[in-house]
């Protein structure tokens, strides 16, 4: 799978790559203090010391940073080892990183979680690839033998386990110890 951009252009100069991981790097400490709810461009850019007008130039939209945030997160994970453990193992490691990765971080969590559900091209663009790139990480998991029913039916729950993660009802922390017992569950029948 080639990669999204997380920007709505793609070809920047090193100015520009310098400016937009401002922008990140400014929007991640503000979730962090402010929340999804409070988080703006304009805030953002403040922070970045970049204008409004060049934030916008780079980011369709709150959403569509905050989706591009998590993209980033969930693309810098280590690969999960084709080779140590039975495929449940291998997959519950594989659900266990991210479930990791959110519990780190709760507050781009949230955001990820109200972002991703937006609709703007731009956020469309990196749902799909986000959906896309949990069913690559975990067939890689898995291995070939595993149905893509099977493959398809974990990918669904995981998905709405997320969901139900954003909403308050399975916390972060237990997260990964949710996902893992599904995953036993869903590779038994199999």
């Amino acid at each position: 799978m080639s990669e999204p951009s997380t920007l709505p252009r793609r070809g920047l100069n090193s100015r520009q790559i310098e400016t937009v991981e401002k922008l990140y790097a400014a929007a991640t400490e503000l979730l962090d203090e402010v929340g999804y709810d409070d988080l703006t461009v304009r805030l953002v850019a403040a922070r970045a010391g970049v204008s409004p007008a060049t934030a916008y130039t780079y980011l369709a939209s709150k959403d569509h940073l905050c989706a591009a945030l998590y993209w980033r997160r969930l693309v810098a994970l280590p690969p999960v080892p084709e080779d140590e453990g039975t495929p449940v193992e291998r997959l519950q490691r594989a659900v266990r990183e991210v479930a990791g990765m959110l519990a780190d971080a709760p507050a781009l969590a949230t955001a990820a979680t109200r972002s991703l559900l937006g609709p703007e091209p731009e956020v469309a663009e990196l749902r799909s690839a986000i959906g896309q790139h949990w069913a690559e990480r975990f067939r890689a998991a898995v291995g070939d033998d595993v149905p893509d029913e099977v493959l398809m039916t974990v990918v669904a729950m995981f998905t709405g386990t997320l969901l139900q993660a954003g909403m308050g009802v399975i916390g972060y922390a237990a997260l990964g110890d949710h996902l893992a017992a599904s995953v036993e569950v869903i590779l038994k029948g199999w």
